[in-house]
């Protein structure tokens, strides 16, 4: 150990330097001629077999100092300090177990979580995630937390995509995205299933009807029965693809009139009326197949403002 290398570094310097006394002492004697060259010649090279004993006595006393040192870098290593301050989620070891870790494969020992700060971690599909930006604001329910809603920020949207069920029918692509919640999070736990919806664009003051009361047709099919198609054509403007987005109207006679709408921004299940009509008209909605191909322009319809009903064509 370092103690006993310098213990025994100490004893050879005190002989180099009873050697060099008795060096200097033969220099002299043989300078005066009371002793012969011979007596020189050994005190000189019983001095520097000392030297070479000392300087070899400090190598291994620098050795002892890396082998201490290296062996406090082991004894550090056996205590594991975690990065950040939390509650343990997740226990894998007891004590007494043997963790085996390499560079290649990790042993985890516990996971540790700061649940003062939760997030939510959700996939967002590839079609969507050109929509989402930093600093969005997000609603999040969670399943444990029925009929509540949690408010959110994204902080961080992944730059590669997660490719679930690859090389399957069934395969998506989806890049995570994760949102710092807000608010009271106590009861939340690491783990638990939830789900977001990030609004990536917000407006107010708006014209808004439901999804489902937005169709698409070809100005043959808005054609009234009074009118020509060039007549039609004076009051609807369609696509390159020939096609015209409306909203069926209930006029004040109880029929249904296809409005030319242009749409802008849409939820889940609402979307943008940015013109073709006024807030406070009665728009018809119901089931898909009810608006998009069975309602007709000019039709007669029944209205049920009963919001437990749906409403069609009738």
């Amino acid at each position: 150990n370092v103690r006993s290398a310098q213990a025994n570094a100490k004893l050879v310097e005190q002989n180099m330097i009873k050697a060099e006394k008795d060096f200097e002492r033969a220099r002299d004697v043989v300078a005066r001629k009371l002793e012969s060259e011979s007596v020189l010649d050994a005190t000189s090279a019983a001095f520097q077999v000392e030297v070479a004993r000392y300087d070899s006595a400090l190598d291994q006393v620098e050795q002892a100092r890396a082998t201490l040192k290296q062996a406090r870098d082991s004894l550090a290593k056996t205590t594991i300090f975690s990065p950040m301050a939390g509650t343990i989620s997740d226990l894998n070891k007891e004590q007494g177990e043997i963790a085996i870790g390499s560079q290649f494969q990790e042993d985890v020992i516990m996971i540790v979580a700061d649940l003062t700060d939760m997030e939510a971690q959700v996939n967002v599909d590839e079609n969507d995630i050109v929509n989402v930006q930093l600093s969005q604001t997000a609603d999040i329910e969670v399943d444990a937390l029925f009929g509540e809603t949690l408010k959110g920020t994204v902080y961080e949207i992944a730059n590669a995509a997660n490719s679930n069920d690859q090389g399957s029918q069934n395969q998506k692509t989806e890049f995570e995205v994760k949102i710092s919640i807000s608010g009271e999070t106590s009861r939340l736990r690491p783990g638990m299933t939830a789900s977001a919806d990030i609004s990536t664009q917000t407006r107010a003051d708006v014209v808004g009807v439901p999804i489902q009361s937005v169709a698409v047709r070809t100005i043959d099919q808005l054609t009234l029965e009074d009118e020509t198609v060039a007549d039609a054509e004076q009051r609807y403007t369609a696509d390159e693809d020939g096609f015209v987005e409306i909203v069926f109207v209930i006029e004040d006679d109880g029929t249904a009139e296809a409005r030319q709408v242009e749409t802008g921004i849409q939820s889940d299940d609402m979307i943008e009326i940015v013109s073709g009509i006024e807030a406070g008209e009665q728009v018809v909605t119901g089931s898909y197949r009810a608006i998009s191909a069975d309602l007709q322009n000019g039709q007669e319809v029944s209205v049920n403002n009963n919001p437990d009903s749906r409403s069609g064509a009738g």
